[in-house]
């Protein structure tokens, strides 16, 4: 792997993402937000519906490493119904990393879920690792998992900002990465919720009516900072880390 930016040389995910020092950048009312994404060229943010087939190993690996960095990883229900999401850090040896580093064993798993309707046969509740969170509007009550399960109620929709805030003063998250889908992504930009974005531009294109990036944002000039930029030669990936830039 190569790094374009800042710096130009040869690098490794390990050596970029090895300690980015995202727990220290939290405010005092929420965590400190990054997202992370894979997209072709144009722009799809899915292939036959799973975003899995857009980026390579090294994408997997970028993600793993995003992964114990954070106190907690988010994402909709409408993601973890079609990726059937296991255990967050699945590698026992990152999870001891994550320790070493003074983060707990697991991050906690945060699900978006309106309606409460989960595939809960899914590995995410059977696997019986860490701990889910889910913030839901629906009155139900979730079936009883291997893994342990809370709820968050909120009325008619869930707030993303007063999640957040509950995240941070009530289970001290400091930092979270979500990981979708694009439209719980729009909704937390739109919000000013977001504060970094990883992005893994892959040389593919997709055609078709695949989700982007982002889904039902509001068209409006949005600027970005890009931080840091990687280039994978047996892929042809990209791999940016891109700041938010706020209005002064």
């Amino acid at each position: 792997m190569e790094r374009l930016v800042p710096d130009r040389g040869a690098t490794t995910v390990e050596d970029e993402l090895g300690d980015l020092g995202l727990t220290a950048l939290a405010l005092d009312e929420r965590p400190h937000v990054v997202t992370n994404f894979a997209i072709t060229l144009d722009g799809r943010a899915t292939i036959a519906g799973r975003s899995g087939r857009i980026g390579s190993d090294t994408d997997t690996a970028v993600l793993q490493r995003l992964r114990t960095q954070v106190d907690a990883v988010m994402v909709g229900a409408g993601t973890v119904r079609v990726e059937r999401y296991g255990r967050i850090v699945s590698d026992p040896a990152l999870r001891s990393w994550r320790e070493r580093i003074g983060l707990a064993h697991d991050p906690l798993a945060i699900v978006v879920s309106g309606r409460l309707d989960l595939p809960w046969d899914a590995p995410l509740f059977t696997d019986g690792g860490g701990r889910v969170l889910i913030f839901t509007a629906s009155e139900a009550e979730p079936p009883s998992t291997a893994t342990p399960v809370g709820v968050v109620r909120h009325e008619e929709m869930v707030d993303l900002a007063s999640a957040l805030a509950h995240l941070r003063t009530e289970h001290g998250v400091r930092a979270l990465l979500c990981e979708g889908g694009p439209r719980l992504h729009a909704q937390l930009l739109e919000a000013g919720l977001v504060d970094e974005l990883f992005v893994t531009h892959a040389p593919k294109l997709a055609g078709g009516e695949a989700p982007h990036l982002v889904s039902g944002l509001p068209e409006l000039e949005r600027p970005l900072e890009l931080a840091r930029l990687l280039h994978e030669p047996a892929t042809g990936e990209l791999f940016a880390r891109y700041r938010v830039i706020r209005p002064d």
